[in-house]
């Protein structure tokens, strides 16, 4: 599948929708009530719907959709990568987890008071949300992310 595939989740997918920006991809979080303006945005924006929304993901004008099976993140990240064959490494971290714009790269020198002391004494790369301004740093929990995201690109193992 493309690398530029776009998503769009649906109220029920919030943690699958951050998992996806983990890995890289595009992907809304649609918090709205209401079917019609999710499938409007989905056409307009040329995004593939992602839904646990059994009678969503009948209707006709939800032309992408898939519907997602389990209840379960881990199942349900599985199901959307292998089903869409998608590259999980090559824009792993390059998202916003809270509002889906790409991160760019900052100077360290730049965020020296708006980070923990510990933190930029012990980090070295920080990038920044352009929109929403919200740091990162590879800080402890990325092993635990890159544990799931390996998980998923293993024969068999599942998540």
């Amino acid at each position: 599948m493309t690398k530029d595939m776009k998503f769009i989740a649906d109220e029920m997918l919030g943690k699958l929708a951050k998992w996806l920006r983990i890995i890289g991809y595009d992907t809304i979080y649609y918090t709205k009530k209401g079917d019609n303006g999710l499938i409007q945005q989905a056409l307009i924006e040329d995004r593939v719907i992602l839904t646990r929304d059994i009678m969503l993901a009948e209707r006709k004008l939800a032309r992408k959709c898939i519907l997602i099976k389990s209840e379960n993140f881990h199942d349900q990240l599985e199901q959307i990568v292998k089903e869409l064959e998608l590259d999980t490494k090559s824009k792993l971290f390059t998202r916003c987890l809270v509002c889906n714009d790409r991160l760019i790269n900052i100077e360290k020198e730049s965020i020296k008071y708006q980070v923990p002391e510990y933190t930029y004494q012990t980090q070295t790369k920080f990038y920044k949300c352009p929109n929403c301004l919200k740091i990162y740093w590879a800080g402890t929990h990325k092993d635990g992310m890159l544990e799931i995201i390996n998980k998923l690109d293993s024969p068999n193992l599942g998540v």
